[in-house]
């Protein structure tokens, strides 16, 4: 083997390694930077806690709600009420009602941000339908709620002092049903299809 050929031959194995690490980073980088969001409100990305705030200023502001749906989701969603207003610090409550219109359940997540982004560190959730999976049967309906506060310190930073309102922002897309659903309903299907016969 020349030498010119043993050096392409590792020119193609770096290139093809390159490749493959660029495959695999693209593959963790949603969630990766899912989790960072999390951590760090990067993006408008909210807070998330176990516990209610204690500090509550007099200053209020008001939260809009808002909601969509990805484009092959069937589901109604919308927010109960368009919005809100809160003292900072005080320990708000909220609902949105999802409908399933179709003749099959269907399992849903939901993604969510706030706006102005830069509000991202200080709208703290408690507890959220946002943290699990949906699963909604043939024509039900279900009001979901979300329990938030807007962090106090979010007044001792300068460059949110100008801020009134808030959009807290929702948007549903369907996923795979759970496989324990998904084996529950083979069982049902497969019971009706032998009571039929």
């Amino acid at each position: 083997m020349s030498a010119e050929t043993g050096s392409n031959r590792r020119t193609g194995i770096t290139l093809l390694s390159v490749a493959a690490c660029m495959v695999a980073l693209s593959f963790a980088a949603v969630p990766l930077y899912r989790i960072f969001c999390q951590v760090t409100g990067f993006g408008g990305t909210p807070l998330r806690a176990s516990v209610v705030n204690e500090v509550i200023l007099e200053e209020t502001i008001t939260v809009t709600f808002d909601a969509s749906t990805n484009g092959t989701m069937p589901w109604t969603f919308e927010p109960v009420q368009k919005s809100m207003e809160i003292p900072i610090g005080e320990t708000g409550l909220a609902f949105y009602t999802a409908h399933n219109p179709t003749d099959r359940p269907i399992a849903g997540t939901a993604v969510f941000n706030v706006t102005p982004y830069k509000i991202g560190p200080y709208f703290v959730k408690i507890d959220c339908f946002c943290f699990n999976e949906q699963v909604l049967k043939p024509g039900e309906s279900v009001d979901m709620p979300v329990t938030f506060y807007v962090d106090p310190e979010i007044r001792d930073d300068r460059s949110t002092e100008e801020v009134k309102g808030i959009t807290l922002s929702y948007t549903f897309y369907e996923t795979d049903l759970p496989e324990g659903y998904r084996v529950a309903l083979d069982a049902r299907e497969d019971a009706d299809r032998t009571t039929v016969n």
